[in-house]
């Protein structure tokens, strides 16, 4: 028997233009979302900010296409997930160049959550990305929890399990 209140649960989801303006926006409303006292409120508000800019800068959305934001909560963890149109071009990918001026984004979501991922939803579907942060605070003199894995291997986190969204804020 499952636990009550194992599922997530959506916080707010919202649409963005395919505009570089629509970053900030991001930021600010999983600011909204959370509230400024929630404990993983500046990770979340980053997290959403650098999946944000990869779906601009590396999908082949048009400006003004619109750019899924969700945020939900489950057992301690915050979930963030863009959806993007996707790329025939590339995937995800953490950039091997660490004196690169760019591309950090994804290495910066490795080191905030404690879990990311890929969901490809088909040829001309999209893409999701995900990242899971802990809400809570590792107690002092622990570390967060990292699961070492391919971040390409595709795979559902728990708001792709049935779990019916909210509407938006």
């Amino acid at each position: 028997m499952k636990p009550a209140g194992a599922e997530p649960r959506v916080i707010g989801s919202i649409h963005l233009a395919a505009i570089r303006e629509s970053v900030s926006r991001a930021r600010a409303q999983v600011r909204r979302w959370l509230k400024d006292d929630h404990p993983s409120v500046d990770d979340a508000a980053l997290a959403a900010s650098e999946l944000l800019t990869n779906a601009l800068r590396h999908s082949n959305a048009r400006p003004y296409d619109l750019i899924g934001l969700t945020v939900a909560m489950a057992e301690g963890v915050v979930y963030v997930e863009v959806r993007d149109p996707g790329s025939t071009f590339s995937a995800p990918h953490i950039r091997q160049e660490p004196e690169s001026e760019d591309g950090r984004g994804l290495l910066i979501i490795t080191e905030i959550s404690q879990d990311w991922g890929v969901i490809e939803h088909g040829s001309g579907l999209g893409r999701t990305v995900w990242c899971a942060i802990r809400a809570v605070p590792p107690s002092p003199g622990q570390s967060a929890i990292r699961r070492p894995r391919s971040p390409s291997a595709p795979r559902a986190h728990a708001l792709h399990r049935g779990v019916p969204e909210a509407d938006s804020a």
